[in-house]
C-alpha cells in the first residue's frame, strides 16, 4: 500500500485507511489510464488485500507454495507433498446417508421433478441426511468437516448426481453460510447457520448483475437505511439456488460502497420481489434465475459489518473454496464420462474389432485417466493446504482453471468424439448435458481472466517492491518514455535502477536447486525435476516483461495470459508428480506420468514420442481391464441404438465345425 503519495495532485493522508492507494491502482494512474478505471480497479485490489489481512503472515499469498516456488530460489518440497487423506474422515453418516439418498434416487429415477429440477423431496431427503450442514460448525448443527474431506466426497457426490455436488458448492462454499460463519456476529450465526445445516433454509449468493460480472465494481443494486430496515433497489442475474424461500446474501451498495446482507426471500413473489426467468442451456437441473427487487425490506441487523472491507470482501473470501469445489466436482463428473467410453469400446466394433483396441481410443482412454489424476491432485492440495490455514487464492486459481479446461477437453475431445454420432442422441450422457460440461469455463471467474488475476497477485510484491518506485521515480522527473540508455533517465532512477540490478544479478548468479527421492517412480522424479527448472525461470521472464512493457503492461494481457499459464502447468506437473508419488498407485502414477509428459511437451513445444504413445495404450489396458479403483462404483448407462453384431470369424469356424 501508498501512504502520503502525491498522486495527479491528490493526497492520500496516512492517518485515513480508507484513502490508502493500492498498487494496482497506482501502477494504472501512472500508465494514463482514466480516473474511473484506476479507481474501480484499485477498489478491487484493496478488496483482495482487506482478504489477504483475514490471514495469519505465514499463510498469506506471499507465502503460499507457489509465490515461494516462484521467486525464491529454493523450492519448498514439502509444501507441494500433499500427505494421503485418511478414507475415515470420508466415512461420517452424513457423508454415507447421503450417498445412499442420492443412489436411491438415481436407480429409481426421481431426482429431478416435472420440470428437470433436482425436486424437492430429493433436497429434503438429503437434508435428513446432513448433506446441507457438511461445512457448518457442530456449534450450530452441522458436521464441521474439513476443506479436504468435503471436497473428496464431493466428487463422489457427481458420480451420481453432478447438479447435487454443484448446489452444495453454492450452499456451503459461495452462498450464505461461507459469508454468515466467517462474517457474521453470533447474533447473526445463531439466526441463520442452525437452518442453513438442516437444510431448512438453502442459499444462494446474490453478486452478478446485467451490467456486473468480471467488472464487480460496477454494481447498481442499492439498499438503503429507512428505520430498523434496508431497502433494497436492483436486479441481479444467473443466480444458482435462488428461488422463492431461499436465503440469499447480497451484495449491493450502501452508501455508494458495497455491503453484504443476508435476506429472507418471501415464499411468494409480491411487488418488492419477482423472480426473472430465461432460457439458460447450462444448469438445467437446478434453479438459475435472475431476482428483481424493488423497495424490498431486508432487517438492519442482517447487515455483515465487515471489520476491515466491505461486500466485495466478504464475495472474495468465499470464491476459494467455491474454484476448488468446481475442480472437485469437474474430477466426479471426468470418471463418469470414463466410466461410459469403456462399455462402449467394448461394444463398438470397427472392421471386425471393438474399438477398445484401437490406438486412438486408448490414448482417449489414458488422456481421461491424466486429466482426472491431475484434477484431484490439485483438489487434494488446494484443500489440504486451506485446512492448514493458507488463503489458497494461487492454488485455488490453478485448480479452477485446470479442472474446467480438462471437464471441457475430456468432454469434447475424449467423450463425444469415441461415442461418434450417438453423442447427439436424446437420452445420451454428452448430448444431454454439454452445456454443464462446458460452462464451468465461465463459473467462479472466466479462465483466462482468472489466469491474469493469478498474474497479478504472483507479481504483486515484486511490482511494488521494484517497479512502483521507478514509476513514482519518473513521475516525479516528468520521463514519459523511459531509455536506460538515456544518461539523464539513468542519472533520475539512479537509486531505484541500482535496487532492481541488485536483485537482477543475485538472481542470475543465485544457485537453482534440484532433488532427489528415494523409493519415488523414476518418471515422477524426472517430471518434478522438470518442473523446478521450469519455475526458476519464472522470475526473471516475469520481471523481463515487466520491466519491457512497464506500465503498458496491464494492456498486454495475452501475453500475461501466456506467462501466467506456463507457471500454472509447471506447478499442476509438480503437483501431480508428488501426490501420485504418495497415493502409491500404480495406475494412478502411469495416470500423472501422462499428464506430466503431455505438460512437458505443452512448454517445450517437442511432438509426442512413439514411446508416449505406447505408455497411454498400456495406461488404457489396464483401464479396460478394470484397475481403476475409482470407477468401481459408478454405474454406466446402457448403450443406445445397439445392434445386432456381425458373428466373428472365430464364432463361424466354430458353428460350421
Amino acid at each position: 500500500m501508498l501512504l502520503a503519495i502525491e498522486l495527479d495532485g491528490k493526497m492520500s493522508p496516512d492517518n485515513d485507511p480508507k484513502n490508502e492507494v493500492s498498487f494496482a491502482e497506482t501502477a494504472l494512474r501512472l500508465g494514463g489510464k482514466s480516473e474511473d478505471e484506476a479507481k474501480r480497479t484499485g477498489a478491487v485490489d484493496r478488496a483482495d488485500d482487506e482478504v489477504e489481512d483475514m490471514f495469519a503472515e505465514k499463510y498469506k499469498t506471499v507465502n503460499s507454495p507457489i509465490h515461494k516456488a516462484v521467486w525464491e530460489n529454493k523450492i519448498p518440497l514439502e509444501l507441494f507433498s500433499t500427505p494421503k487423506l485418511d478414507p475415515a474422515t470420508i466415512s461420517i453418516p452424513a457423508m454415507e446417508n447421503s450417498l445412499a439418498v442420492l443412489r436411491a434416487a438415481r436407480k429409481e429415477n426421481r431426482q429431478y421433478d416435472k420440470n428437470g429440477k433436482v425436486s424437492e423431496e430429493l433436497l429434503q431427503e438429503l437434508a435428513k441426511a446432513g448433506y446441507w450442514g457438511l461445512l457448518i460448525n457442530k456449534k450450530y448443527g452441522g458436521s464441521g468437516v474439513a476443506v479436504r474431506p468435503f471436497m473428496t466426497f464431493l466428487t463422489k457426490v457427481a458420480t451420481i448426481e453432478p447438479t447435487a455436488a454443484g448446489l452444495a458448492s453454492v450452499h456451503g462454499c459461495i452462498g450464505a453460510v461461507d459469508p454468515v460463519e466467517n462474517f457474521g456476529n453470533e447474533a447473526q450465526k445463531n439466526k441463520f447457520l442452525p437452518k442453513l445445516a438442516t437444510g431448512e433454509a438453502l442459499s444462494a449468493f446474490a453478486l452478478t448483475e446485467p451490467n456486473a460480472g468480471s467488472d464487480l465494481t460496477a454494481l447498481k443494486t442499492t439498499a438503503e437505511l429507512q428505520g430498523d430496515h434496508y431497502v433494497v433497489n436492483g436486479e441481479k442475474l444467473f443466480i444458482t439456488n435462488a428461488k422463492e424461500g431461499r436465503t440469499v446474501g447480497i451484495v449491493c451498495l450502501v452508501n455508494g460502497k458495497p455491503a453484504a446482507l443476508i435476506a429472507d426471500l418471501p415464499n411468494e413473489q409480491n411487488e418488492t420481489f419477482q423472480i426473472k426467468t430465461y432460457g439458460l442451456h447450462a444448469l438445467k437441473h437446478a434453479h438459475n434465475v435472475g431476482l428483481v427487487f424493488k423497495n424490498f425490506k431486508v432487517p438492519a441487523e442482517n447487515l455483515l459489518k465487515v471489520t476491515k472491507g466491505d461486500g466485495l470482501t466478504v464475495a472474495y473470501h468465499g470464491l476459494n473454496m467455491g474454484r476448488l469445489a468446481l475442480c472437485s466436482t469437474a474430477s466426479g463428473v471426468m470418471r463418469l464420462m470414463l466410466k461410459n467410453m469403456l462399455p462402449w469400446g467394448k461394444f463398438r466394433e470397427t472392421y471386425g474389432k471393438a474399438i477398445e483396441t484401437r490406438e486412438l481410443v486408448k490414448r482417449r482412454i489414458a488422456r481421461a485417466a491424466a486429466l482426472i489424476a491431475g484434477a484431484d491432485a490439485l483438489v487434494a492440495w488446494g484443500s489440504w493446504l486451506l485446512d492448514q490455514g493458507y488463503r489458497g487464492e494461487l492454488e485455488c486459481i490453478i485448480a479452477k482453471i485446470f479442472g474446467s479446461e480438462a471437464e471441457k477437453e475430456c468432454a469434447i475431445e475424449l467423450f463425444m468424439k469415441t461415442h461418434g454420432g450417438r453423442s447427439f442422441v436424446s437420452g445420451h450422457i454428452f448430448g444431454d448435458n454439454v452445456h454443464d460440461f462446458l460452462a464451468p469455463c465461465i463459473y467462479e471467474g472466466e479462465g483466462e481472466m482468472l489466469g491474469m488475476a493469478f498474474f497479478k497477485s504472483l507479481a504483486k510484491q515484486h511490482g511494488s517492491h521494484y517497479f512502483e518506485p521507478i514509476g513514482l521515480a519518473l513521475q516525479k522527473h516528468g520521463i514519459r518514455d523511459f531509455n536506460p540508455a538515456n544518461p539523464s533517465h539513468a542519472w533520475a532512477l539512479k537509486n531505484e535502477l541500482m535496487k532492481y540490478s541488485s536483485w537482477y544479478i543475485g538472481q542470475m548468479l543465485s544457485a537453482k536447486d534440484s532433488a532427489q527421492f528415494k523409493g519415488m517412480d523414476d518418471r515422477l522424479v524426472a517430471h518434478i525435476n522438470f518442473a523446478m527448472e521450469q519455475l526458476h525461470q519464472s522470475p526473471m521472464e516475469l520481471s523481463e516483461n515487466m520491466v519491457k512493457h512497464q506500465l503498458k503492461l496491464p494492456d498486454r494481457q495475452c501475453r500475461i495470459a501466456e506467462l501466467s499459464q506456463r507457471v500454472q502447468d509447471a506447478i499442476v506437473m509438480l503437483v501431480t508428480a508428488s501426490w501420485a508419488h504418495n497415493e502409491n498407485d500404480s495406475l494412478m502414477i502411469a495416470a500423472a506420468d501422462i499428464l506430466c509428459q503431455d505438460l512437458t511437451r505443452k512448454l517445450t513445444g517437442e511432438r509426442p514420442s512413439d514411446s508416449y504413445f505406447k505408455d497411454c495404450s498400456k495406461l488404457a489396458d489396464r483401464i479396460i481391464a478394470g484397475e481403476f479403483k475409482a470407477l468401481e462404483e459408478i454405474d454406466a448407462a446402457e448403450v443406445i441404438f445397439p445392434y445386432d453384431k456381425a458373428p466373428s470369424r472365430k464364432e463361424v469356424v466354430t458353428a460350421k465345425a
